[in-house]
């Protein structure tokens, strides 16, 4: 995916300056999946209209700045039906603490059981903001076409964060049955020396 077919999508809801398509649309829904700043997205912007898939109108106004609103075309429209109907690869998963999590053996337990608890906070808080956002349930008999497919792709991030909170439970009963485990010789395995967490 690039980020040029993001803005497609988002363009398809409503006309919006580059500012508005990151702090109201952009910040709202699809960062919790894609990143992007605001400079990435005027130079994205700039490069969609040299391809003509958007288009802009300068409105006046008195009190505040004018404002630049950008608008799909017929052939941005074109170019994110090509775009959606192209089958998509797995994506690269990066995750850092996965990395730590792979050398944990260097670390003492009681840092690694910090690490989790850090870990564990992070995804929690991040929960939260998925429930919070403003899609209807699946259930709900108001929920209409398009937002069946936000609620759907938030879903996806409730879930994968419900996993993640699993993951990391079951991490820390590895951790402190292993501790348990060895707390008869702790000088047998130095990863424990500092196992009190």
């Amino acid at each position: 995916m690039s980020l040029t077919h993001a803005i497609l999508g988002l363009l398809t809801i409503t006309p919006m300056t580059g500012y508005e398509l990151k702090t109201q649309a952009f910040d709202n829904t699809i960062k919790y999946f894609w990143q992007a700043d605001q400079a990435q997205i005027y130079r994205t912007l700039s490069a969609m209209a040299e391809q003509g898939w958007v288009e802009s109108t300068l409105e006046i106004q008195e009190d505040r700045p004018n404002r630049k609103v950008y608008h799909i075309t017929e052939a941005g429209l074109e170019e994110l039906r090509r775009w959606l109907h192209t089958e998509q690869p797995l994506p690269v998963h990066r995750d850092p603490f996965l990395v730590q999590m792979f050398f944990a053996g260097q670390l003492d337990s009681a840092t690694v059981l910090n690490h989790i608890a850090r870990q564990r906070a992070a995804h929690q808080a991040l929960l939260e903001q998925y429930k919070q956002l403003p899609v209807p349930p699946l259930n709900d008999p108001d929920l209409d076409h398009s937002r069946l497919f936000w609620r759907l792709t938030l879903e996806m991030g409730i879930t994968t964060e419900k996993t993640y909170l699993d993951w990391l439970d079951q991490c820390e009963a590895a951790v402190r049955e292993m501790i348990e485990a060895n707390a008869q010789n702790p000088s047998a395995n130095p990863w424990l020396k500092d196992s009190k967490a």
